[in-house]
């Protein structure tokens, strides 16, 4: 049996590709600090689980392929909430949001197009573009000016005939920025003077510690351009229920998504059920999940200052930091760490930082960690980082020494 080309061509997660060495020091005994996957250790609001099981039918079955009407109402009451209208018409359901971001490349880009990001990016915009023959077409930030978006020119002089779409995650994953006013308005004008799709990625909305967060869709200017990706994953802490949405007012473009919608058939009935009602949870449930984020966003800044040769960038949203770490190699110290390291019996699992780029031999010596853990376990995983970054043999700072 022979393999296709794109099937070799794609890349495995750097978020779980390091899974089965973290699944062999449990094996042993060992205590997994996991800072490598957004996972949020919050308790998923009791809503969700309440209505699956009060729900009522001899049957599950299938739902509608555009989604549960009552889902759909509540999350267009949710948006409405923020002055942001949207028709029902305009909601589709998916399978989270990563569904939401496939169908989105695929009416947009054939074979060879180009989707837009700013590295460092999410590592599955990659495969996604991979699965249909899109390309990704990267341009660069830095930790230095906050990841924050280049000049309007440097972006516009890496548009080409093939680019199809501007895609960013705002707040950032796995950088942490908030984009400016300003800069959304540049992203804006770019987008309408090429006529290109905006994909925002607006998973992490709630999560903002510095400032007022502002999302493209109350820009009505880009109402014919502009696609949403939404989920309930991480703002409800229901990763799990793999329930997202795609959010967009061009009829045309909903039009297509809708036959991906019917040759998939639908999402999961009973989860649906249960997302709806979670847009039900009180204001005060964000307002004290983001004070928790908040603490462990300083909590892991605080903890990362102290450790020599550890260079951090400052998040503003989202639960990611981006480090910059005294090694030769991230990836292998990562392995290091889970195979050859604990502390007590506890050790530490992050996700390598080049797997953030678009060329692999970017972004070597960076990890990404994900500040889903309390903020005593946080202080204790950054402690144990350290202490194994001093005893890993391609620690760069003891040639400085």
């Amino acid at each position: 049996m022979k393999l296709s080309f794109r099937i070799q061509n794609l890349s495995s997660s750097p978020i779980r590709k390091l899974v089965p060495y973290a699944s062999e020091a449990k094996a042993i005994g060992k205590k997994v600090y996991h800072l490598n996957i957004g996972q949020p250790d919050i308790t998923t609001p009791p809503q969700f689980m309440e209505l699956i099981r009060n729900y009522k039918s001899e049957i599950i079955a299938y739902s509608d392929s555009k989604g549960e009407t009552e889902l759909i109402k509540a999350i267009q009451k949710y948006y409405a909430e923020k002055e942001i209208n949207y028709e029902l018409e305009d909601i589709i359901i998916t399978n989270g949001g990563s569904e939401a971001l496939i169908f989105a490349a695929m009416a947009l880009c054939d074979a060879a197009d180009e989707i837009m990001v700013f590295e460092p990016y999410y590592a599955n915009y990659t495969t996604f573009a991979k699965q249909l023959g899109a390309t990704i077409n990267s341009i660069q930030t830095r930790v230095e000016e906050g990841y924050h978006l280049p000049r309007e020119e440097e972006i516009e002089a890496r548009i080409t005939p093939k680019t199809k779409a501007i895609l960013l995650t705002n707040p950032g994953n796995p950088t942490g920025v908030v984009y400016t006013e300003e800069e959304m308005k540049m992203i804006s004008r770019i987008v309408l003077k090429y006529d290109l799709a905006l994909i925002a990625d607006e998973v992490y909305r709630e999560f903002v510690y510095d400032g007022v967060y502002h999302s493209f869709a109350s820009m009505s200017e880009l109402d014919n351009n502009l696609i949403v990706i939404d989920s309930v994953s991480k703002r409800f802490s229901a990763c799990g229920a793999r329930i997202g949405c795609i959010i967009c007012k061009n009829k045309d473009f909903i039009k297509e998504i809708i036959k991906c919608c019917q040759a998939r058939l639908c999402c999961p009935t009973l989860e649906q059920v249960g997302a709806a009602a979670l847009y039900d949870v009180s204001p005060s449930y964000f307002e004290e999940v983001n004070q928790e984020y908040k603490k462990r966003r300083d909590t892991i800044a605080t903890a990362l200052s102290k450790l020599p040769g550890v260079v951090a960038s400052e998040p503003k949203g989202a639960f990611y930091v981006m480090v910059s770490l005294p090694v030769d190699d991230a990836e292998k110290f990562a392995i290091w760490t889970l195979k050859n390291f604990d502390i007590d019996g506890k050790t530490v699992m992050f996700a390598p930082g080049n797997g953030f780029y678009k060329n692999p031999a970017h972004g070597v010596n960076e990890a990404r960690l994900a500040y889903v853990l309390n903020s005593e376990e946080l202080k204790d995983a950054i402690y144990i980082l350290g202490e194994a970054l001093k005893a890993y043999p391609g620690y760069t700072l003891q040639s400085k020494q």
